[in-house]
């Protein structure tokens, strides 16, 4: 995607301007938000030399310990995941789908604060398209309902492939007859459409709940167990290829986090760890900062939330089939907070802590670091109170956007604001330690 610069102090500004942004433009925001707070000045960027390499390098070293840690529980719960789905697939019942969608829902946690390492590591964003795409076009994968909306111009929208063994794509024909990881993985962008994704956590979210026919109201998919059922009492057809598929998609989705632990695990002479603590440590900060403002900025405030709040959409939520939307979007922007203070609570409870950025930036500019941190913790309040709503409340991300829901749009207003804020600061920190012209990603989205 391209990258512009954002200023500093104009972020500040424009993340008041959001308060405004969705399909209700009469609804008016909160008063503490209606007058921008004096944006600061820009900072006078420090030469980097001014980091004590030795200091910088132990930064950089503990990020890829963090690093490792976190892909470690993501494939960890992605194993418990897996043994989930056999034991659904050996006895197909309510409690053992209960059970599996349970355990999906425990991966998001780790997996989804891995997402900040993406932006500047290529290893991680070339690979995370097949494990995180989405919205998809459910039509490729499986029965839709009859009103199924699927994306304008798609070849790939009808094919079902549950109940095809052969797909055609324009004049070709593909052989589907053996549903595979390989197979699934080809599938991925069929003719040319980003909404055929076939594999990865989306794809199995939705063989384990289905469609959310709810629209704005209340409740996620609600797929039966008895379509993994074989002979009597069965439902949704083709049932032994839809256990083939979620068996396949689930191994593959576990080979794919076996292959990032690999890329970041300590000692390996030629794995991407090796190289990034090889190089010039201010690239490793560079890399930090970036992730850190490219997901806070175009990526979580632009296309997880912006997206589907300005639509109205239902279709552009993330987790739309499970309605877990409101944990993913909390635990993205815990990924930022972590590498920020160079912090990870595993999934064991044990806390990884060591040398971090927020060290660095203190000694620096106290005031920068303190700043930073205030924003931080301000980002995960907000965002906190989109999972209350869903998870006290009961409303979710799909309700609190609808359209005839002022209070509800609010709550995804002010988490956007306080993101877009939150990455004003992130670059006034990087422009303490030497580190200017961060431009966070901003996903061509406008703030």
């Amino acid at each position: 995607m391209p990258r512009y610069p954002l200023l500093a102090s104009s972020l500040l500004a424009l993340s008041i301007a959001l308060a405004g942004c969705g399909e209700d433009k009469k609804v008016e925001a909160p008063a503490q938000t209606a007058t921008p707070a004096a944006a600061p000045q820009a900072a006078p960027v420090a030469p980097a030399t001014n980091i004590d390499p030795a200091a910088a390098k132990a930064v950089v070293g503990h990020y890829a310990t963090l690093v490792s840690a976190v892909f470690v529980d993501a494939l960890s719960t992605a194993k418990t995941l897996q043994q989930a789905v056999d034991a659904l697939l050996a006895e197909p019942n309510e409690a053992n789908l209960k059970a599996a969608r349970a355990a999906w829902i425990a991966a998001r946690a780790p997996y989804m604060q891995s997402e900040v390492f993406r932006f500047g590591n290529p290893v991680v964003d070339d690979w995370e398209g097949q494990l995180n795409a989405w919205p998809l076009d459910e039509g490729l994968i499986d029965y839709v309902a009859a009103d199924y909306q699927h994306a304008l111009g798609n070849p790939g929208a009808t094919a079902n492939l549950i109940a095809n063994t052969e797909i055609q794509v324009g004049e070709d024909k593909l052989d589907a007859s053996a549903i595979t990881g390989e197979l699934l993985a080809s599938l991925n962008e069929l003719g040319g459409s980003e909404a055929n994704v076939a594999t990865g956590y989306h794809a199995i979210e939705f063989l384990l709940w289905g469609q959310d026919l709810n629209g704005s109201a209340p409740g996620a998919g609600n797929r039966p167990a008895s379509d993994y059922l074989v002979g009597e009492g069965a439902t949704g057809g083709h049932n032994e290829r839809r256990r083939e598929y979620l068996k396949a998609a689930t191994a593959l989705l576990v080979s794919d986090l076996e292959y990032m632990v690999g890329q970041w695990q300590a000692g390996v002479a030629d794995n991407y760890r090796a190289k990034l603590e090889a190089e010039p440590a201010e690239n490793g900060l560079r890399k930090m900062l970036f992730g850190m403002g490219s997901l806070s900025l175009g990526e979580l405030a632009g296309e997880r939330m912006k997206v589907a709040l300005e639509a109205n959409s239902t279709e552009d939520e993330q987790d739309c089939f499970s309605d877990n939307t409101h944990n993913s979007h909390f635990y993205d922007a815990l990924g930022i907070r972590n590498v920020y203070l160079g912090e990870y609570k595993r999934i064991d409870g044990s806390l990884l802590s060591g040398p971090s950025l927020s060290g660095l930036v203190a000694k620096a500019d106290a005031q920068a670091d303190a700043a930073l941190k205030a924003d931080l913790y301000a980002s995960q309040a907000a965002l906190q109170k989109m999972v209350d709503s869903a998870e006290k409340d009961g409303v979710h991300f799909d309700q609190l956007i609808a359209a005839d829901n002022a209070a509800g749009q609010q709550i995804v207003r002010d988490a956007i604001a306080a993101l877009v804020k939150q990455t004003a600061s992130i670059e006034q920190a990087a422009g303490k330690l030497g580190i200017g012209d961060l431009n966070p990603d901003t996903a061509d989205h406008q703030f």
